[in-house]
């Protein structure tokens, strides 16, 4: 065990208060009865829920209604391959969190350096403060169906946001996160009530194939998809989330258990939403022709009567604002972290002014924007969730080295496994965004020369992911520096030293030159993203 730990708040310290139950700071007693495992899984229950839930939010909404209106049930694979890659990221990052207590943004800025730490910061300020534009464009849409008045409901909906987590009780906000959280559940009862044919379902859930469709349009949806679904934010957030709540190493194990929980609520509502909405506009003039949620929640009402209409616009509410408290509290925690700011949810407003102002100051700004006549609505909507797509393979990157730092994680480290899974996994995710940039660049590109590529570029990924981790496994094996092997309580008790006193990271010449082919297709995917998005404007 680590005699000093690099906590960086001492709010971060104590005991853990869950909405559902509380361990007592020092707790090391073995749970031995199903009653004791049960009440300690409802104690920790909180991050993996809130996160997962938390991205099944407005900008969600759109993608998945979308991909139901334009292409019918036709895209729903993407969810299932989707799978493993929310667990493999956010199962790194809540032992990163559990085992360092530090932000995923000061990790990033001490061992990789201050250009990359910039870029990080820089990066998750943009884009979460554009996604949460999103989830008020989506408190708007609810509410104008709900036919309630904008400004005074966006306002309100903002005021509210501040209050759930300017209480200065940590457990409070949690447990006004699980209401939100369970709310997303109102989705399940649209589902049976329009009744999308479940053998269709179940077939486009399991078989990839690609719709009839412009290509290009159809690769900027998958990765909107796959943006939307596993989002940046989401590892800067259910890390120091984590810490805030002072989840130790001890309780690891529980953690990867609320974490699938969050994935099966999320894939649920996802593919509730594809499905319904598929079948909702099939074989009618409106479907290939998406708008907004609105128009979802209308043709609800329209065509299955006033209940499903109002529960997607209540759900399509109650998801932005679980979405906008998640999102800015990952910036707020990343700029605390990253600046030696006081960061916690445990601390009042007065006693953590900079953090709490980070976390206003998004949400008033966000606000404002939506309430701006003649803001693009629509398609910030989609560019966000592209860009978060096409961004995601660097997050990656930087979860997967660090995970694999013995200075930083000791004996967490990943195993072999994990890091295969999460070589593929980025493989996949800069292959989606090749074909993107592709798109862009041959708008006739044909159908079949997309699917090959997918094929040869996913078997060529495979075989350097397993490259890679053969490599790895003869350096170790050679290596003088063999790990000790702890037993379980010594594992457990095992804590990140602070900072200062870690030895500096040292990249090989194979991580240097990856992290400038990663440089090189950060730029390149942007420039293309960036012009498919105007070009969708102009159009």
């Amino acid at each position: 065990m680590t005699e000093q730990q690099a906590v960086l708040d001492s709010a971060h310290v104590g005991d853990i208060k869950g909405a559902f139950g509380t361990i007592r700071h020092g707790d090391v007693a073995s749970r031995k009865t199903w009653a004791q495992r049960l009440r300690t899984l409802l104690a920790i229950l909180g991050p993996g829920l809130i996160v997962m839930v938390g991205d099944n939010d407005a900008g969600a909404f759109s993608t998945y209604a979308q991909a139901g209106q334009n292409y019918g049930t036709s895209l729903l694979w993407t969810l299932a391959l989707l799978i493993p890659v929310l667990y493999v990221n956010q199962e790194m990052v809540l032992r990163l969190g559990a085992v360092t207590g530090v932000g995923h943004a000061r990790l990033i800025f001490e061992r990789f350096g201050k250009f990359w730490g910039a870029f990080s910061v820089v990066d998750l300020f943009l884009l979460n403060a554009l996604t949460i534009v999103t989830e008020f464009i989506g408190i708007s849409l609810g509410l104008d169906y709900l036919g309630m008045p904008k400004v005074p409901g966006v306002i309100l909906s903002a005021l509210a946001i501040m209050a759930a987590a300017g209480t200065g009780d940590f457990r409070r906000f949690e447990r006004m996160s699980m209401v939100l959280v369970f709310a997303s559940l109102l989705l399940v009862p649209i589902f049976v009530i329009v009744h999308p044919p479940l053998g269709q379902v179940a077939h486009d859930f399991v078989v990839p194939q690609l719709p009839a469709g412009k290509l290009s349009e159809i690769m900027l949806l998958i990765i909107a998809i796959v943006g939307t679904t596993v989002a940046p934010w989401q590892l800067f957030f259910q890390q120091s989330y984590v810490i805030d709540k002072r989840i130790t190493p001890r309780f690891i194990k529980y953690e990867r258990a609320d974490l699938w929980l969050g994935i099966a609520l999320v894939i649920i509502g996802a593919v509730a939403m594809i499905a319904f909405s598929a079948h909702l506009f099939a074989g009618r003039p409106e479907f290939g022709q998406f708008t907004d949620a609105g128009a979802v929640a209308k043709a609800l009402g329209e065509h299955y009567g006033r209940l499903p209409g109002v529960l997607f616009a209540i759900a399509l509410i109650d998801a932005s604002l679980i979405g906008a408290m998640a999102v800015s509290l990952s910036t707020a925690y990343a700029m605390g972290d990253v600046l030696n700011l006081k960061h916690s949810l445990h601390r009042k407003p007065g006693d953590a002014k900079g953090f709490y102002l980070f976390y206003c100051g998004l949400i008033a700004l966000a606000a404002a924007l939506v309430l701006i006549p003649g803001v693009p609505l629509g398609l910030l909507t989609n560019a966000v969730q592209t860009l978060a797509g096409v961004l995601l393979p660097s997050a990656s990157v930087f979860l997967l080295i660090l995970c694999n730092d013995r200075e930083v994680l000791g004996p967490w480290v990943n195993s072999r496994l994990t890091n295969l899974l999460t070589a593929v996994v980025v493989a996949a995710l800069v292959l989606l965004s090749v074909i993107l940039v592709a798109a862009v660049l041959f708008p006739d590109m044909p159908e079949q020369t997309i699917v090959n590529t997918l094929i040869f570029g996913g078997v060529i990924g495979l075989v350097v992911a397993l490259a890679v981790n053969v490599i790895h496994a003869r350096e170790d094996a050679l290596s003088d520096h063999k790990p000790a092997v702890l037993t379980d309580k010594a594992r457990y008790a095992w804590r990140m030293p602070p900072l200062s006193a870690l030895k500096p990271m040292v990249l090989s010449r194979r991580n240097t030159l990856w992290m400038g082919v990663l440089r090189a297709y950060l730029l390149i995917a942007l420039l293309m993203t960036v012009w498919k998005v105007a070009q969708m404007a102009l159009h």
